[in-house]
């Protein structure tokens, strides 16, 4: 392939993860190593197209797989800890429930099946804290 070609895919590969994609730096390594194949190819270097194409394809795999994580947590920051699910919240208890005994509460205007996997008894109106989900069912105990 023609050295301007390259330059040619690589700014455009380049274009388009600034201008279309959510910076995820998947493209800017593709591009960069197009643009490497390419400025070689005009220093003068001769490579045939096959060699070009394998250039091409190492220095894009070497790049994301060294480069891509680091250059992502740099400019992007860590991510900060999401906690899903309702563990460790505080819900109340309508029936006065045992431990190892089962009963239904309201959680988030939702009627839940909950499980007492404390060894102190919850009294009805009690606080529980959420230890554990199994499907529908809440593992609880005192709180």
């Amino acid at each position: 392939m023609a050295w301007w070609a390259w330059i040619v895919v690589g700014v455009m590969l380049l274009g388009s993860e600034l201008a279309f994609i959510d910076a995820q730096f998947y493209f800017v390594f593709l591009g960069s190593a197009a643009l490497l194949v390419g400025l070689a190819t005009v220093a003068g270097v001769p490579l045939a197209a096959w060699v070009q194409w394998l250039l091409f394809g190492a220095l894009s795999v070497v790049a994301l797989g060294f480069f891509r994580r680091r250059l992502y947590t740099h400019l992007r920051g860590a991510l900060p800890n999401v906690t899903s699910g309702p563990l460790g919240e505080i819900l109340t208890v309508s029936n006065a429930l045992g431990p190892g005994e089962r009963g239904r509460s309201e959680y988030r205007g939702s009627v839940w099946t909950v499980y007492n996997e404390g060894e102190l008894p919850i009294d009805a109106g009690g606080n529980a804290r959420i230890v554990g989900i199994d499907g529908v069912t809440l593992r609880i105990k005192k709180a």
